[in-house]
């Protein structure tokens, strides 16, 4: 990147906005349903409550709850749907830029516990799928992360991630549902190895914390896997993915007041007072915190269930059209995030064709996979994606090594 002088003189908007929508002409084309990562599109409707809400505040700063008390109630109302949603009675906690924030906050907050309850250790035991950003966490908070092979099932491993508890451990993460895969961990198991070591327990919900309630109400036969398990400590779960709100809000919610305690940070020797943050942001956007109140209250739990039928119904129908092409789905996945494998097609090659027809998605390596992360609006676009994922297979190469994997 190179240095560029700002223009003297400023442009009026309508140049600004030609000049935009010429930057997004080769942008994923998400507004056609081609892309099935990165965006989760509930419809114009949805989109225009959080767009309506978000500029409505989107000069308010969630820093200063006394200053905009406004932003202060919807952001308590926000924790307390998703506490409600996740069963934590007595929970506590608060929304944050995203995911990786999420996760960040609740591993500080397991350091700092652990640190106060006597154990000095650094590591925290995950499954292998576990997030990415609990590694970044443990490099930024100087913490180290075990991560434990999953099971043939691709679920973690809770005998093997006891095994590798040791006076080091502060921390067990299983996720609902793992990201590479969609696949719920048996916390349950994990709940019991907390319980006999003492760790502190992290679900990370950030796909599936405002999917898997509504999954529930419709019968989809889910274990339990949050607040109702009685060592579960904490729990990351997104409102911009499948809460369909505006990017930049998430929520990292706890059992109780007293583990969310560890969360804030205080400096209070400063020539402007005390000051407080309950994130690693000082400045929050407002316009994120009543863009995320404004759609969860415009859905309600009826259009949260529509819409989760919407996306389990879209993922069905993309598994049995791609199995009849010989493609095989990884694990059991129960909500909108699959993986699909080729045992003879090399399934790198039909995703590298499948996006030069426009379809963006990502993909996982052991084994080679399509990654799709399906949305509601993906309704209307099954049957064109099954008949170009026919195409593309029908002339693919015989299996071999796949190419590079990146998340980008």
């Amino acid at each position: 990147m190179s240095a560029l002088s700002l223009p003297q003189d400023g442009a009026n908007w309508n140049e600004l906005a030609g000049e935009m929508q010429a930057m997004a002409a080769g942008d994923a084309d998400w507004r056609g349903l081609k892309t099935a990562v990165y965006v989760f599109n509930a419809g114009e409707e949805v989109r225009r409550v959080g767009r309506e809400a978000y500029t409505m505040f989107m000069v308010e700063n969630g820093l200063a709850p006394k200053a905009f008390p406004s932003l202060d109630r919807m952001e308590q109302e926000v924790v307390g749907f998703g506490l409600g949603l996740m069963h934590g009675t007595d929970g506590a906690g608060c929304m944050t830029a995203g995911g990786s924030e999420s996760i960040f906050m609740a591993t500080k907050s397991a350091r700092d516990w652990s640190r106060a309850n006597g154990r000095s250790g650094c590591e925290v035991v995950a499954p292998a799928t576990a997030h990415p950003a609990f590694n970044k966490a443990a490099h930024t908070l100087g913490l180290t992360v075990t991560r434990v092979p999953v099971g043939p099932d691709y679920l973690a491993d809770a005998k093997a991630m006891e095994a590798a508890v040791s006076k080091e451990s502060i921390m067990l993460v299983g996720s609902a549902p793992c990201f590479p895969y969609g696949l719920i961990d048996p916390i349950a198991d994990l709940d019991a190895v907390a319980s006999r070591t003492g760790l502190w327990l992290h679900v990370d919900a950030c796909v599936g914390g405002y999917f898997i309630p509504h999954a529930d109400s419709l019968g989809v036969a889910i274990d339990p896997w949050d607040f109702r398990l009685p060592h579960v400590s904490s729990i990351s779960a997104d409102l911009h993915k499948y809460g369909y709100t505006p990017k930049g809000a998430s929520t990292v919610l706890y059992r109780n007041a007293d583990l969310f305690a560890h969360q804030p940070y205080t400096f209070d020797v400063w020539a402007c007072g005390s000051m407080s943050t309950p994130t690693l942001n000082g400045t929050r956007p407002g316009g994120a915190i009543a863009g995320a109140w404004a759609v969860l209250r415009h859905l309600g739990r009826s259009g949260y269930e529509r819409l989760a039928a919407d996306v389990m119904n879209t993922r069905q129908a993309i598994q049995d059209g791609a199995s009849a092409l010989g493609f095989e789905t990884i694990g059991n996945p129960k909500l909108g995030l699959i993986a699909l494998h080729h045992g003879q097609k090399n399934t790198h090659a039909i995703a590298d064709a499948m996006r030069a027809k426009g379809w963006i998605s990502a993909r996982t390596g052991k084994p080679d996979a399509i990654h799709l992360m399906l949305q509601p609006a993906h309704v209307a676009a099954v049957d064109a994606y099954l008949e170009d994922l026919a195409e593309t297979t029908a002339a693919a190469p015989a299996g071999g090594a796949g190419g590079t994997v990146e998340y980008n």
